[in-house]
């Protein structure tokens, strides 16, 4: 063998043990570890169904009456009022992003006793005249189309604000006045009034299931006016058409529900993430 031939085949066997060596080394490798699990992203919404209850805590601005006499002087003990009463709701909505949704709402609102009592001056003399001692009760039908902002959601907790405008059916039952240092009696009947009603929502839902919320919520609502009917004497009569007029009644109110997704939320994947590996 030549000089020439030995240095080829001393080349030839380096060549061969390096590539011999590398794919030993390869295989001597670990396999790359799993990809992580891409995120899921909400991008769906759809309709849903709710219902609740709460507790009124309602008052009137003002009353009304064709009787009453500017020149008088009226004063209030106490402000005229109402009892707590309970409320039952329901309605159907929709979701139109994590940040949107819409809902319109038919809620029945129970009967409320109302108490109040006024003290009057004609100014004919230097004494209290007489005064009046009302009662009675109010309830109501309450419809609303509502608008809420969902203000993002931590540990499956979502704060919203919205507004609402719709009808509120105000009915006076059997309201009373008695005057008693003037041994009067007046009565009128039960009567319904229809007014336009617009409400403030603030509250927050908890996410228990893909369908299942929990909403706890706080409402401002007004209800516009309300009248009862007719007042007459212990005989049935008068002298003027004259109900007692409920001016500017609102409400604050406390409702506990629950929000029913007719679908599970609709997600979509994020493209694999590329894995990074090095020998």
């Amino acid at each position: 063998m030549t000089s020439a031939s030995k240095v080829k085949y001393a080349i030839a066997m380096i060549a061969g043990l390096a590539a011999t060596g590398t794919a030993g080394a390869a295989d001597l490798l670990p396999p790359p570890p799993p990809l992580p699990e891409p995120p899921a992203i909400h991008v769906g919404g759809g309709f849903y169904l709710r219902g609740y209850i709460g507790m009124t805590n309602q008052s009137v601005d003002h009353l009304d009456n064709a009787l009453f006499v500017p020149a008088d002087t009226i004063t209030w003990p106490g402000e005229p009022g109402f009892d707590s009463s309970p409320l039952f709701g329901g309605g159907v909505g929709y979701t139109f992003n994590p940040w949107f949704r819409v809902d319109g709402t038919v809620e029945y609102r129970g009967r409320a006793n109302f108490h109040a009592l006024d003290v009057y001056d004609t100014g004919s003399n230097s004494t209290i005249d007489g005064s009046n001692e009302y009662g009675g009760s109010k309830s109501e039908w309450l419809m609303l189309a509502n608008a809420y902002l969902d203000l993002g959601t931590w540990h499956g907790i979502t704060p919203y604000v919205g507004a609402g405008i719709g009808a509120s059916r105000n009915t006076i039952h059997n309201f009373t006045d008695v005057n008693t240092p003037n041994n009067g009696v007046a009565y009128g009947g039960t009567e319904s009034k229809w007014d336009l009603a617009w409400a403030l929502h603030a509250g927050m839902g908890y996410q228990v299931t893909d369908r299942l919320t929990i909403d706890l919520a706080y409402r401002y609502t007004d209800l516009g006016d309300a009248m009862s009917g007719d007042l007459t004497d212990y005989l049935g009569g008068n002298a003027v058409y004259n109900p007692m007029h409920f001016k500017d009644l609102t409400s604050h109110d406390v409702m506990l529900g629950i929000r029913w997704n007719f679908d599970a939320p609709v997600v979509a994947e994020l493209p694999p993430m590329p894995g990074v590996y090095k020998h």
